[in-house]
Order: C-alpha cells, then sequence, then structure tokens
C-alpha cells in the first residue's frame, strides 16, 4: 500500500516494551517512516509509560497492561502467547514443575512475572526455583536460553524464528497457551493531530491482519 505524505515538522512520540517494539512495531511503522513521518521512540515498563502518556510526554504507547489513567483512551490491539522453551539439549521428556525444580531458570526480573504466569496457568501452581540467571531484556533471556544456559518462558513472536530452525524446543503443549492482551493507549485530544490519528490507524489496521504473536 502507498502511503501518502505526512507531515515532517512534528515528531510522533511513541512508547512500548523495548522487545515488542522493535521486533514488532518497527517494521509496521516501516511504510510511514518511508512517506515522512518523524518517529520518536521511550522503551520501558507499561505503567510508567501510561504516566507519560498521560502528562503530554508520549502521544501513543503499546502497553501490556489495561490502561486504567484518566486522560487515556485504550484499544485491545494483539494477544502475546508465551512458550516454555529451552535448547534441545535441555529438552526432556515428559517434564513437569518437579523435573524443572532443577533446571537452571532464566528470567526477565527476580519475581518472576512470565514464568509465574505461566506456571500458574499451565501447572496450576507457583514455582518453587528462583532464577539462576536474570537478564531485564527478553532478547537477552532469549540468547542465554538458545546457549543452553537454562529454561524460560518468552512470547513467541521472539521465538519463532528459533524453534523454526531448532535452536529452540518447546517443553509443554498445553491445551490453552497463556497469554496476555496489548493495548494501544492515546492520550485524550492527541489524535486532533493528523500524525497521531494516522499512526494510530494504520497500527491497529496492522495488527488487525498481522499472525498471532
Amino acid at each position: 500500500m502507498v502511503e501518502s505524505e505526512l507531515p515532517s515538522d512534528v515528531a510522533v512520540h511513541l512508547g512500548g516494551p523495548a522487545e515488542f517494539l522493535c521486533e514488532v512495531m518497527m517494521p509496521m511503522l516501516a511504510p510511514l517512516v518511508r512517506s515522512g513521518l518523524r518517529l520518536r521512540t521511550t522503551l520501558g515498563l507499561s505503567d510508567d509509560l501510561l504516566t507519560d502518556l498521560a502528562a503530554g510526554r508520549l502521544d501513543l504507547v503499546l502497553s501490556t497492561i489495561r490502561p486504567r489513567v484518566r486522560g487515556v483512551q485504550a484499544d485491545p490491539v494483539y494477544d502475546e502467547e508465551f512458550l516454555l522453551v529451552a535448547a534441545p539439549s535441555l529438552a526432556l521428556p515428559g517434564i513437569g514443575p518437579r523435573e524443572l525444580a532443577g533446571v537452571p531458570l532464566v528470567a526477565y526480573a527476580e519475581d518472576l512475572p512470565i514464568v509465574r504466569r505461566y506456571w500458574r496457568t499451565v501447572f496450576g501452581r507457583r514455582p518453587s526455583m528462583a532464577a539462576q540467571v536474570v537478564i531485564p531484556d527478553l532478547r537477552g533471556v532469549l540468547s542465554a536460553v538458545r546457549a543452553g544456559v537454562g529454561v524460560s518462558v518468552l512470547p513467541a513472536y521472539l521465538c519463532r524464528r528459533d524453534l523454526a530452525a531448532g535452536t529452540l524446543v518447546t517443553l509443554a503443549e498445553p491445551d490453552e497457551a497463556p497469554i496476555n492482551t496489548g493495548y494501544l493507549a492515546v492520550r485524550s485530544g492527541a489524535l486532533a493531530r493528523p500524525a497521531v490519528a494516522r499512526v494510530r490507524a494504520h497500527l491497529i489496521e496492522a495488527f488487525r491482519t498481522a499472525p498471532t504473536y
């Protein structure tokens, strides 16, 4: 699709989680950038980004939590699927919570937010182990798991190439994988700016026609 020219005098400020914004949203926005969009990004946690959005420091935020901030409206735009993965050398048949307790765990944070959600949904319990390695960037977690450091729970969009190449394997095949909904949030009144409205509409359409994550 050929995009019409966008005004290039004012930048649109977009916030989101580092991994998803870089891996998924940048390719989505490439046509708008080629048609003149000036884009500035802020990477971080959803609570902080939504605060910046409400304060006018950001125009749009991709949030991994449902926004409940005054002056912010949001649309659910994607469902992120989580997978329990490891390098092939760590794959064990019939693996479950007991077996996993003895395998090094690589996590995004000490409190295991992604791992904890997966364990509760798939195994019906909290994880009993602590992280052996903590890397506050899911791309770093992916790299460590690929290298055989340990197991982890990662979003499917980040694992697809490795799963297809055989450098990662899934350790469980639940009937219903854990998911998390992502929201595209905008500050009330910001859609009066044509560039912001255009970016929001473009992203909503891109998510609508994209595969699951």
